[in-house]
């Protein structure tokens, strides 16, 4: 396929797959449960951090955590003290949950999770936010354990699970998906959370030649998709994952 060929092939996909059915089977569909912009935020993020494997557990584990905040997650948080939790997804457990709620109390007491995310003094671009997110996370008291539920760009982590926290907060698609909160973030910013399928099917498309599913490979299919819309890249998420997760 040429550049043109695989850019009008993805613009069909994004199509097909950015619209209001997508969240039928995806963890999204939890923050969509809210309307206001902190219980939005922050159900959005914990469901984004527990990302990982069969999307249908993520969904029950992401149902036991709005269990356990009451369905109320911003007063939750608010009032929030460290107490005994009961709750397991894959490696995160008690622990992580409880400094989790610990963090993000601490984050809405000095400005809020969107504030988190400002610009490095730097460390240019998405990559500095994150970075930056993850130190203003981290200085609430922890055990080491829980670092390792914060991906680090800086360690060439491709940060996934990050990527699409922030994907679902910035970009405002009119879809009914992204919810498009958060305006201190361009949309062009934004990188990929690429997983399996993503990756997979970048490397079939060439947008990927990188081996590795790291931050590196991920500069690289930024690079080749921005080619394609500067404005907004990552749309391309849907028609890449979509390819690999529904055919």
């Amino acid at each position: 396929m040429t550049r043109t060929e695989i850019k009008e092939y993805l613009d069909f996909k994004t199509e097909q797959y950015n619209n209001f059915n997508f969240i039928e089977t995806d963890p999204v569909q939890l923050p969509h449960l809210f309307s206001k912009k902190e219980d939005i935020e922050i159900v959005a993020f914990l469901v984004a951090t527990i990302a990982w494997g069969n999307r249908t557990s993520i969904i029950k584990s992401g149902n036991r955590i709005l269990d356990i905040m009451g369905h109320d997650p911003y007063n939750f948080i608010l009032s929030y003290s460290s107490q005994p939790l009961e709750f397991v997804h894959r490696t995160f457990n008690a622990i992580d949950l409880d400094f989790f709620f610990r963090s993000l109390k601490n984050i809405y007491q000095n400005g809020g999770l969107e504030r988190a995310f400002s610009t490095h003094k730097e460390i240019l671009g998405i990559k500095g936010r994150i970075v930056n997110f993850r130190e203003v996370f981290l200085s609430t008291q922890h055990e080491k354990r829980s670092e390792k539920h914060l991906s680090n760009p800086l360690k060439n982590s491709a940060a996934k699970r990050i990527n699409m926290f922030l994907r679902w907060m910035v970009r405002d698609d009119s879809n009914g998906v992204d919810f498009g909160i958060w305006k201190s973030i361009p949309k062009s910013e934004l990188y990929m959370p690429l997983d399996v399928h993503t990756s997979n099917n970048a490397r079939d498309l060439g947008l990927i030649t990188r081996k590795q599913n790291d931050w590196k490979a991920l500069e690289e299919l930024m690079s080749n998709l921005s080619k394609f819309d500067s404005n907004d890249p990552v749309k391309y998420d849907f028609a890449l994952f979509g390819i690999g997760a529904f055919e």
